[in-house]
């Protein structure tokens, strides 16, 4: 799984204050009742984007703008009262919607950025405003009443809501004969918002609470709370929701005296609820129903100061413990608990086991909320109950592996709960060891279900547990458990699969760190455990964990968790992971460690879970590399014990085809722990059939077991003469399945020719023989050739020191001209252009080849015969054009490819000036002039492709590079065809027309263009974009003087023959529309618009609709709009414009020839 490890920027001020105040100033100047011209609207727009941008950039650190909330919320909120007043005053005047709407959005953003809680207190809240803001809201054709204005109306109910809390008599506002007529219209307001899904709901919510929450509203109080019951048994959702946010605001904000006369009502709600089944499936309406009988029962209970306490280390290192008041438990016994709080809590404990996460978090937080409230014997039975939750679907002597997967969700709210009454200070020191035992489980709660795993949830949970203990407990209450937590703390933050787990767990242990200072090498743990390093997972196990391992009150237990959870984890990623950690962990004392963990490890390969199996041989196969890497007879006889394990695997489980991990990591573990002993003791080895395990892996249709099983066969082949086996695949393998084929390739190329021979010459002809177009023995494959190709190049490196006595120069030519001809591989199918794969192997393969052929060239008697000067610039040339190409992947690998060779010096040959890069100046000039260059990579078009054809001035190079710019142009993807494009013809514009004593010209370039479509003019692919190429360069008027030189005219001929050639018998769609744009556009050049006239016919009366179509859209177009040295007779135009050229009559027939008879007209006179 991929990890983001960049944060996002932390600012230290409001830094944009001074752009953010003037775009704002800029939206509030405008006038809301006219509408703005387009120039003033996009300049609008403009602002308001800047205005959201902004907000989103501070998002994360919203608080840095509460010192100028007040000069910045007030004047959009004054601007909007003022234009709601315009709008009561004056009914019926217009205004601007489109501005209307971006001042609401405005304020949403505040409210969004800084929560409605802190922006309203800035809205207008004279008594005054009341008529002004309710007439508003209600103005039957007022803009509030627009379906798009959704803001305002929002912006207005918060506004409504603000002035309910004034203490003013509503009736003062009321007719002398109406009266109740203001109470009655604002409620009106907010019930007929209630049934709205979004915000508006939100803001008649808060509207309702804070209307009833008044002393003179009792009465219409009393009848929505009899509504709302009738509402509940309708079943109507989106009304029952808004009810519920409601109840839940005014029972947190209303009077107590008010409320607990309705207490049955409230309870009664909560019971309607709770049967309704409709209602009841809804995961918004149980947690506003837990939230509803948490907040009724807080009013249930007396305030009572908070028993919380706040631990913390002052300067000089002493841990000090702050209680607000340390008699509140004296008090106990005076509180009368009432009977509706069982019912309540017994309510509670059942919505902390939801199956939804918010429904259990308001629950944990009512739990622990109430408990506060109780008598200390009362809390202690509450928490009681929640560690009992945790037992529910436990079985005694069970792992948390075996817990069902339906535990999840009450785990997850025994831990939330726990945390939230941690945090208050509720946890006695009696029940601490009680619960650190069951969050030592839950810190590891991971269920496998079906293709992924749950309980990551539970695990962060309990991390946020942990760190809420170290914020109340006495430092004396944890010493006792201090060293054991932070070990679990430490493996979760090394080793959970989830980024937020690990920062979770370093959260608690940092906390943990700082105010109880209990952990052993604490600063330092903690120093290597950090944020940033546990936040890439790779950098967790194999970097910060054998840092830590370093302390041994750690290394112990890291390695105890590697083994019995990471090594069997059902995601592969983290077995592989694990398995490098240990190595590293390892390697701290390699001798005890070592044998140690190998021993503990042995016990998995028995079992009967693949996973587990796995595990196992990565793991043994880590450690067999680190004996490797430090050599030695006692590490060696090391190697051949864990060698010897792998026997111990039943050989059903290694060769099962569905356990194609097992067999790679067994392939792997041959690989790293194979000595010389156990391969000269054949079948009278430890492990006899190791060699059928290899042959095996080569034989399984998947790449990564092919792989590691030629890692076996090269550290075979460094140990034996491996000919017979090599014969034997290249005689099984070359005529058999494509994945035999694709094996081949691998283990051909690592084996060590240098060691043995290995049948060296019939490899290299069994290479080139499955890779060459010519040959019967090639491979259809492409991944098969693919890695025949990367073979060669590694073959070459591998026997390098001696090449002359295992190539001769006629050979190394071979291998050449094989990979050279690989970058013609244009293999489409299915997946798309898949030759790319062979184009990339071969651009690697060749680069890699000169690399090493230049630095020993000393060593090579006859170079020049090796490698010829004129070959190697044929293949640089080659290069350049995959460089240019239409794919970025493999532009990127060819330029780096190319950058790496400006960079190697030249051989260590006579005339070795010969081999220097043609151009190189230029080049070096264009990509390496600026360091930033270097670091820009060659996928992306426009930073390439501008420097690309400058190219084109270097001759030897011309050809090749200008087919490859010339395929970039007819690619689909914008990215390629738009830079390339705008590169040529700016390229084109400052060319000299005429050839001279410039490096290129115009002509030279036509020509070049020319020369290509005529060679290819089967080939679509080849054709169109040089169609498309020239019409860009005629577009843009490159060409406009092309006519005028010697030979000018001609080439326009050929231009005009190749576009016009069989074009009616031409399937191809956009080769016949580019041919057509040709034609058009050469009716400019007088030497031959007649001959162009002509063939207009050939367009308009085309079989395909489409093309009769699109070529009286352009005629027309082009007519109009160039200046064509001939005035176009208006029967042209009308023709063109009235002829129904998609339709199948004789009437288009006879339209095109009157079309291209007028036009030869035309341009005759």
């Amino acid at each position: 799984m991929d990890e983001d490890s960049q944060e996002t920027r932390l600012f230290a001020a409001f830094e944009r204050h001074d752009e953010f105040v003037a775009a704002q100033n800029t939206l509030l100047a405008v006038d809301l009742f006219a509408e703005p011209s387009r120039g003033e609207d996009d300049m609008e727009l403009d602002c308001s984007r800047k205005l959201i941008m902004i907000f989103g950039e501070y998002q994360e650190q919203s608080y840095l703008l509460d010192p100028y909330l007040e000069s910045l919320v007030s004047p959009v909120a004054e601007c909007l009262r003022k234009y709601a007043m315009t709008c009561v005053n004056a009914r019926g005047t217009q205004s601007s919607r489109s501005r209307v709407e971006r001042l609401a959005d405005l304020l949403h953003n505040y409210i969004k950025f800084r929560g409605y809680k802190t922006i309203t207190r800035f809205f207008p809240h004279e008594v005054a405003d009341l008529s002004i803001a309710l007439d508003f809201i209600r103005l039957p054709s007022g803009p509030v009443q627009d379906l798009s204005q959704w803001a305002l109306r929002y912006a207005v109910l918060l506004w409504l809501s603000l002035i309910c809390r004034i203490p003013f008599d509503l009736q003062k506002f009321d007719d002398a004969t109406q009266s109740g007529e203001t109470a009655n219209a604002i409620e009106l307001v907010g019930k007929v918002r209630l049934n709205m899904a979004g915000l508006e709901r939100e803001g008649a919510a808060s509207l309702l609470a804070r209307f009833y929450a008044r002393k003179d509203t009792k009465q219409q109080f009393f009848s929505f709370v009899e509504w709302s019951i009738t509402v509940f048994r309708s079943s109507d959702i989106i009304l029952s929701i808004g009810v519920l946010q409601v109840l839940c605001e005014l029972v947190k904000s209303g009077s107590s005296e008010q409320l607990q006369a309705f207490t049955q009502q409230f309870l009664e709600i909560t019971d309607t609820l709770e049967q309704n089944t409709t209602l009841a499936n809804n995961t918004l309406v149980r947690k506003y129903r837990t939230k509803l009988l948490s907040r009724v029962a807080l009013r249930l209970m007396p305030p009572k100061v908070s028993r919380s306490k706040l631990t913390f280390r002052s300067l000089d290192g002493d841990i000090k413990n702050e209680t607000g008041h340390r008699n509140v438990d004296d008090d106990d016994e005076d509180i009368d608990v009432p009977e509706e709080i069982d019912t309540v809590l017994e309510s509670l404990f059942k919505s902390l086991q939801d199956k939804d996460t918010v429904v259990r978090w308001s629950a944990a937080k009512g739990i622990a909320r109430l408990s506060e409230r109780l008598p200390s014997d009362f809390s202690s039975q509450v928490f009681e109950t929640i560690l009992g939750l945790f037992s529910i679907h436990s079985v005694v002597g069970a792992s948390i592996y075996d817990t069902p997967a339906i535990a999840e969700a009450t785990w997850h709210g025994a831990s939330l709960a726990s945390a939230e009454m941690a945090r208050r200070g509720l946890v006695q020191t009696a029940a601490l060891g009680s619960l650190l035992g069951w969050l030592s489980k839950a810190l590891y709660f991971d269920i496998r279900k079906g293709a992924h795993s749950i309980g990551s949830n539970v695990r962060d949970a309990a991390a946020y547990v942990i760190w809420a203990l170290a914020r109340a407990q006495d430092p004396e209450s944890f010493s006792p458990y201090a060293r054991e937590l932070a070990q679990w703390l430490v493996s979760v933050a090394l080793f959970d699969r989830e980024i937020h787990i690990r920062r979770a767990a370093s959260a608690a242990f940092q906390e943990h760190v700082g105010r109880m200072a209990l952990f052993p090498h604490g600063i330092d743990v903690l120093r290597k455990t950090d944020f940033y390093a546990v936040s890439v997972r790779r950098n967790a196990f194999t970097v910060a964990a054998p840092q830590v391992a370093e302390h041994l009150e750690y290394r112990s237990y890291l390695i105890d968790h590697i083994i019995s959870i990471t090594l069997r984890h059902w995601d592969v990623a983290m077995r592989e992971l694990g398995a490098q950690a240990l190595r590293r962990i390892c390697e701290l004392d390699l001798r005890t460690l070592g044998l140690e963990c190998t021993s503990k490890i042995a016990g998995f390969l028995h079992s009967v879970d693949a996973s587990d199996v796995h595990g196992a041989l990565a793991a043994l196969t880590g450690i067999s590399e680190a004996y490797r890497v430090q050599e030695s007879e006692e590490n060696s006889s090391n190697r051949q014990k864990i060698f010897a394990f792998i026997a111990t695997v039943s050989q059903d489980t290694i060769m099962a085809s569905r356990n194609g991990l097992v067999l790679a990591a067994a392939c792997d573990l041959i690989a790293s722990s194979l000595t010389l002993q156990e391969v000269e003791l054949q079948e009278k080895s430890s492990v006899p059939h190791w060699k059928r395990i290899i042959d095996q892996g080569l034989r399984h249709k998947s790449s990564s077991v092919q792989q590691a099983a030629a890692a076996a066969m090269a550290t075979t082949s460094s140990l034996t003469d491996c000919s017979p086996d090599v014969h034997r695949l290249i005689k099984d393998f070359r005529r058999g399945p494509q994945s035999l084929q694709q094996s081949l390739g691998y283990t051909l190329g690592v084996l060590n020719y240098n060691a043995h021979p290995h049948g060296f010459s019939e490899v290299v002809k069994c290479l080139l023989d499955s890779v060459d177009s010519n040959s019967s023995g090639r491979m259809s494959s492409v991944e098969a050739r693919r890695n025949c190709f990367q073979a060669l190049p590694k073959i070459i490196a591998n026997v390098l020191p001696h090449l002359t006595e295992y190539l001769i120069a006629e050979s190394m030519c071979g291998v050449l001209d094989a990979l050279d001809s690989g970058l013609d591989d244009y293999t489409m199918d299915e997946r798309g252009d898949i030759g790319s794969w062979v184009r990339m192997a071969c651009i690697q393969g060749l680069a890699s080849i000169f690399e090493d052929l230049f630095r020993v060239s000393g060593s090579i008697p006859e170079f020049a015969s090796y490698l010829p000067a004129q070959r190697y610039h044929s293949v640089i040339a080659r290069i350049l054009r995959q460089g240019v190409e239409r794919l970025d992947n493999v532009r990127q690998i060819a330029g780096h490819c190319l950058l790496r060779l400006f960079r190697i010096p030249l051989p260590s040959v006579p005339h070795q000036e010969e081999w220097r890069i043609k151009g190189s100046q230029l080049m070096m000039k264009l990509f390496l002039n600026d360091p930033s260059d270097a670091m820009t990579s060659w996928s992306v078009g426009e930073w390439l492709f501008p420097k690309a054809v400058e190219l084109l001035r270097v001759r030897e190079y011309r050809q090749p590079l200008l087919m490859g710019l010339i395929h970039s142009v007819g690619a689909r993807t914008g990215s390629t065809h738009r830079p390339v494009s705008s590169s040529l013809v700016s390229f084109a514009q400052g060319l000299p027309l005429p050839p001279g004593d410039s490096d290129y010209s115009l002509f030279e370039l036509c020509d070049d263009l020319i020369e290509f479509a005529q060679g290819k003019t089967t080939s679509n692919a080849v054709v169109v974009p040089i169609l498309q190429t020239f019409n860009m360069l005629l577009e843009a008027d490159v060409l406009s003087h092309l006519s005028s030189v010697d030979n000018g005219p001609s080439k326009l001929e050929k231009l005009l023959n190749i576009a016009t050639r069989n074009v009616l018998r031409l399937k191809n769609v956009q080769r016949v529309q580019e041919s057509m744009k040709i034609v058009v556009n050469l009716l400019v050049f007088s030497s031959v618009s007649k001959s162009s006239s002509e063939r207009i016919i050939d367009f308009l009366s085309h079989p395909y609709p489409k093309i009769r179509t699109s070529t009286a859209e352009y005629l027309y177009t082009f007519t109009q709009s160039r200046d064509l040295g001939w005035e176009a007779d208006e029967a042209v135009e009308e023709l063109l414009l009235e002829t129904e050229w998609s339709s199948e009559s004789m009437q288009v027939n006879v339209a095109a020839t009157r079309v291209s008879e007028l036009l030869s007209c035309a341009i005759t006179e």
